[in-house]
């Protein structure tokens, strides 16, 4: 019987960032599209990661160039009304000639569309990836064309772990178009998900406390001007790195500074951050309510299950190998990860190695995971809906809702949420 691929974390830290096997990247292998892996492969979050934050501006359409395949995702979750289809048959493919029709396609959109939209965004794939279509300039005839911003993006799921992968570089389309306006010393944009964070995130009551009036998130903004007003703020905070070329475009051009916090797990480095934050903006970052709030939610979780066997996924609102590390840190057990690894997670796979050296590390997108049998590896819980669909009928927790967890009230969430799936 053939295996998984799998390599242990020891092993996998001791052949170094630079020496990752190639059945853990997925760029050199035929993919694995099991339905553990069917929305990340989008990418993004629930399935239409690109086509949604395409549409983050308010007031926008998309016109997504494709065969008819590939928006097949979109339909029936909530953009009905804003998306818009010029599908490509194998002669536009093999000749690209769907090009001399993209400027009638723009304006038969906004000829259709009451009021007018704010901006057209067009959608390619790996078709026009592998044409290697301008798009640039094919969107600035539509734009002369019709009189409003037509900006490009792309869904070409094969960058996804090279220099610049669809989702980061949507993230600096849609703030492009933010112009230049007066800052407020008491306004501050938060950027980095297409989701607002849980409205009881500490993260706002710390800010409103240090008389930040105006906290902004592109998901929370209902018209364009709204939108337009992110230009007021008097710096950026970064929640997501996938954000951080858009915060250095909005520093460039409209001197928005920035600070990069992580989503993070483990309570000690949630406080060094915050720590971290009050001395780089003279804030006074008082967390100690917050920080014992979560912690007891996890002693609490603890003292009910304290030898849990943890299965954790990437299909979830963390960075499962820094999610990994945290469980492992407060005493549990993590026999397997399924996971993405690069340069920004190696770090935490180091530290895996020395608590857990056997820590089993695969790769959803591998072949080889057709073999996965679930019953060599007993858990108790599993976090993510990846790991979900490789334990069935196991506790789980799928971890990826809407509101966008963070800092010591995500933490209390998960074991929150860990303590009802296992009651």
């Amino acid at each position: 019987m053939p295996e998984p691929y799998g390599i242990t974390a020891e092993a996998l830290a001791a052949r170094g960032r630079t020496d990752i096997p190639n059945e853990l990247r997925s760029a050199t292998h035929l993919i694995y599209s099991s339905p553990a892996t069917l929305s990340f492969n989008a990418p993004g979050a629930q399935g239409v990661g690109v086509k949604r934050a395409g549409l983050a501006i308010p007031g926008s359409v998309m016109l997504l160039v494709s065969p008819v395949c590939c928006g097949r995702n979109t339909g029936g979750v909530g953009y009905d009304e804003r998306c818009f289809y010029l599908s490509l048959d194998d002669t536009d493919i093999v000749t690209g000639r769907h090009l001399s029709a993209l400027t009638d396609a723009v304006q038969e959109v906004c000829q259709r569309c009451h009021p007018t939209p704010t901006v057209v965004m067009i959608c390619i794939t790996c078709v026009d990836a592998l044409l290697g279509t301008d798009m640039e300039r094919v969107c600035r005839k539509a734009e002369a064309a019709v009189g409003i911003p037509v900006r490009p993006c792309s869904m070409y799921a094969l960058t996804r772990e090279g220099r610049l992968p669809p989702m980061v570089a949507v993230r600096q389309t849609v703030y492009s178009l933010l112009t230049p306006m007066k800052r407020r010393r008491d306004a501050v944009n938060i950027l980095g998900f297409f989701s607002p964070l849980q409205d009881e995130c500490e993260l706002y009551r710390l800010l409103s406390k240090n008389g930040v009036r105006q906290i902004r998130e592109i998901s929370r903004c209902r018209t364009f001007q709204e939108y337009q007003e992110m230009a007021q703020a008097n710096f950026n905070l970064v929640l997501n790195q996938e954000a951080r070329l858009a915060a250095q475009d909005m520093e460039r051009n409209l001197g928005i500074p920035s600070v990069e916090l992580v989503r993070m797990y483990q309570l000690d480095k949630i406080h060094n951050q915050y720590r971290l934050l009050g001395q780089v903006t003279g804030m006074d970052m008082e967390d100690q309510e917050d920080y014992q709030a979560a912690e007891e939610a996890i002693e609490r979780f603890r003292s009910h299950h304290p030898e849990a066997r943890f299965s954790v996924g990437e299909w979830a609102n963390a960075d499962p190998f820094e999610l990994s590390l945290a469980l492992l840190r407060y005493g549990f057990v993590v026999p397997e990860i399924f996971g993405t690894v690069g340069d920004a997670n190696f770090p935490y796979l180091a530290n895996i190695a020395r608590l857990s050296p056997e820590t089993n590390i695969y790769s959803n997108l591998s072949p080889s995971m057709l073999y996965y049998d679930p019953s060599r590896t007993p858990v108790d819980v599993v976090i993510g809906k990846d790991a979900a669909y490789s334990h069935p009928g196991v506790p789980a927790v799928p971890w990826n809702e809407e509101p966008q967890p963070f800092g010591y009230t995500g933490v209390k969430a998960l074991f929150d949420a860990l303590e009802r799936s296992m009651a």
